[in-house]
């Protein structure tokens, strides 16, 4: 529902819309350069102070008005020839001409109209409604992304143009907001349709007859400040009747013109105050930077309009066909997936559903809402798993709203997590579903499953049972979409760690060359960080390896280290490579293994090929923060991995200090016996707020981590307490 409240509106009143934007940006610049050119009045000015300035040079002067600018201009009559001119307050002398900008008057016209009068305005005012629609739609839709209002500037993961349609959208909302309702209450105003019109005060007093009293006598007009005038009206010359009227931000006076007495007051209601607020807001005049802002905020608009069309179009591609509605459906299936695979694999169950006569309605986890779901006989959840056991894109807040339910769903679930055993956090976050469901009460329909590695057969062997839960023939056939690879040219090849029956290479291929769009949109080879994942594809298998990556984008280079294992597909192939031979290959994002941006100290802890993603975070240590980095190898001789490089970075400043630990030789130690032995630093170190990343083996991650458990005690830390702050990441295998 708010999806479609978004985007309806913006394809019915796409044209309005961006004409609003783009001549309410345009007619933004004029309050500053108005402001900026216009002569200001000396501090303390009183209004009879210019106005006699004025009156002197200017015979016949029938009206002084003040701009929220600031700018004053005079109209007079003399001779029977009109004039005006913008005024120099100090001195009363013409500075410029008073005629309307022509630039600013057709943008104005087209923005107030399109120049089609009372009609135009209407249309107008329809284009400002749907803009508000879609600030406020659009608001909604970037709460359930970010997982709730309290996380509305939280940290973005997806495709490009997704994140940079809601990165633009936090920021410029509430400008848009604004606009829309001030454009909408204006329209009103003009239309009669709200008690704020000005009048000049009734009379309370007869005029006395006489006229010549000198304009600096007259009390009220020295009493008025020049900042606060809006407009002085002249009597007309020998009408001893007719009177000054003067307009202030203080109210509307009828004055004397012979004796300065005030012979009628009013005060501005408070509905001509809102008003005069708002015209103020939606203009800019009298709130220049303001008008600025605003008109930047306008400019969003078609950029947002850009992005949200790849945005709509991306889903129209990866939509669900035949998707029941979501009030009629016996079946739900909600998706939480980070880069789209585990749609797939929900579209597959839908269709199988359906082909045994279920009806069934496919949902992004992060809008789960059960009384949405009237009809609801059972739940399917497909939950992925997103870094160290966070939740992936689609299913943000998922728990959150679980959370907040007063009672579980009638409606019983069942739970398939996505995940990579290769990975510490495998199913991680299905598991956090499953705990929080269970805490809620909610019934599970069978034991909840998991799918490794995308599995087809994983994913069977659930559909199976699922469907004798269900009293249902059911039989899921799923082929994931192989992912989509480039060709890398190896360039150049260190061996390593023949001496100690190891064979180990660093492994630099040519980074391939990235087109404008790939540029543009990060796709591809185009840009990544050290610390990624380099998937490989051997010859012979379906199952990509995945190799921690050694360098970024920015070094101009693909490198990883590769330790030959025995009987290993994927290594046995790559460590076969010579320089000029290709290899395909993709690469995934690893976020959950990626340096903080601050200055806060890293602790690098590694052992063997664990050195490539690290080697490769001092490489980019261009900001030279402190880094301490802790690395185990069998024999200096043999795999001291980066040997040279790790020299030089420590006299460029990029590594702080380096601590090795020889497993062979005359003293074998470990990283874990590093550790220990400088334990007392490296709590201190710790505790003013330094950070850890891990990357090796499972057993060396295991001993590291009962290592700083020891060492992080006397200071009241520990591993799992650093890693639930986000300073302590893992990349183990």
């Amino acid at each position: 529902m708010i999806r479609a409240a978004h985007r309806w509106p913006g394809l019915a009143a796409l044209v309005l819309v961006l004409l609003l934007a783009l001549s309410g940006a345009a007619l933004s610049v004029f309050p500053a350069a108005e402001r900026l050119a216009s002569p200001q009045a000396p501090a303390g000015q009183s209004v009879a102070d210019l106005a006699a300035l004025v009156a002197a040079s200017h015979p016949g002067l029938e009206q002084i008005r003040r701009a929220p600018s600031g700018r004053i201009t005079a109209w007079w009559f003399d001779g029977g020839t009109p004039g005006s001119a913008v005024i120099d307050p100090a001195t009363g002398a013409d500075v410029a001409l008073a005629d309307p900008n022509r630039v600013e008057r057709w943008l104005t016209g087209l923005h107030r109209s399109l120049f089609l009068g009372d009609a135009g305005r209407l249309a107008m005012a329809a284009g400002a409604a749907a803009l508000l629609v879609l600030a406020g739609s659009g608001a909604a839709l970037v709460a359930r992304r970010a997982g709730g209002w309290r996380r509305w500037f939280a940290p973005l993961r997806g495709p490009l143009a997704g994140r940079l349609h809601v990165e633009i959208a936090r920021l410029a909302m509430p400008g848009l907001v604004l606009s829309a309702l001030t454009a909408l209450w204006m329209t009103a105003s003009t239309f009669g349709l709200l008690p704020d019109g000005a009048a000049d005060p009734a009379r309370t007093a007869a005029a006395s007859g006489l006229t010549g009293l000198p304009l600096t006598q007259i009390e009220a007009l020295r009493q008025t400040p020049v900042a606060s005038l809006r407009d002085l009206g002249f009597p007309l010359a020998g009408d001893p009747q007719d009177v000054f009227t003067l307009h202030s931000d203080q109210g509307s006076a009828l004055i004397d013109q012979g004796t300065g007495a005030v012979l009628g007051w009013s005060r501005p209601g408070a509905w001509q105050q809102v008003s005069g607020i708002i015209a103020m807001l939606h203009t800019g005049r009298g709130a220049a930077v303001l008008g600025l802002i605003l008109g930047l905020m306008a400019l969003s608009v078609p950029v947002l309009g850009a992005t949200g069309a790849l945005v709509w179009a991306s889903g129209r591609r990866g939509r669900i066909r035949g998707n029941d509605p979501a009030a009629r459906a016996a079946t739900v299936i909600l998706v939480g997936s980070e880069g789209g695979s585990t749609w797939g694999f929900a579209a597959t169950l839908a269709q199988a559903l359906r082909e045994a006569g279920e009806s069934v309605h496919v949902a992004p986890m992060s809008g789960f809402d059960p009384t949405r779901h009237a009809g609801a006989r059972r739940y399917l959840i497909l939950a992925a798993t997103y870094g160290a056991g966070g939740a992936p894109a689609s299913a943000r807040g998922f728990l959150d709203r679980l959370a907040r339910l007063k009672s579980a769903p009638q409606a019983p679930f069942a739970l398939l997590g996505f995940g990579d055993r290769s990975f510490p956090a495998y199913c991680a976050y299905s598991d956090a579903i499953e705990a929080a469901a269970r805490a809620k009460g909610w019934a599970m329909l069978l034991p909840s499953g998991s799918v490794d590695r995308q599995s087809p057969q994983d994913f069977a062997r659930w559909g199976a049972a699922l469907g004798a839960a269900l009293g249902l023939p059911l039989t899921l056939a799923h082929q994931p979409q192989p992912p989509r690879t480039e060709a890398l040219t190896l360039i150049r090849r260190r061996d390593h760690g023949a001496e100690v029956q190891a064979p180990t290479a660093i492994l630099r291929f040519a980074l391939p060359r990235a087109g404008l769009w790939a540029r543009l949109t990060g796709q591809g080879f185009a840009r990544f960080q050290a610390g990624d994942l380099l998937g490989i594809l051997p010859e012979g298998s379906d199952v990509p390896r995945f190799y921690s990556l050694a360098s970024g984008a920015r070094d101009g280079f693909v490198e990883i280290v590769v330790r030959k294992y025995p009987g290993g597909l994927a290594s046995g192939q790559l460590l076969a490579l010579n320089p000029g031979e290709k290899v395909r290959a993709f690469l995934r994002r690893n976020p959950g293994f990626q340096p903080a941006r601050d200055r806060a100290g890293l602790i690098l802890i590694g052992a063997g090929t664990g050195i490539g993603p690290l080697a490769g975070f001092i490489r980019a240590n261009g900001r030279r923060r402190p880094i301490h980095l802790v690395f185990g190898f069998r024999h200096p001789d043999s795999d001291f991995l980066y040997r040279d490089e790790l020299a030089g970075w420590q006299r460029e400043g990029r590594l702080s200090r380096l601590t090795t630990a020889v497993s062979r030789g005359a003293r074998p130690h470990y990283v874990q016996d590093a550790l220990r032995l400088q334990a007392a630093e490296l709590a201190e170190s710790i505790a003013r707020g330094a950070r850890i990343m891990v990357c090796g083996g499972r057993e060396m991650a295991r001993g590291v981590a009962e290592a700083l458990e020891e060492i992080l005690a006397p200071v009241g830390l520990s591993p799992a307490l650093l890693k639930a702050e986000g300073r302590y990441a893992e990349d183990v295998y």
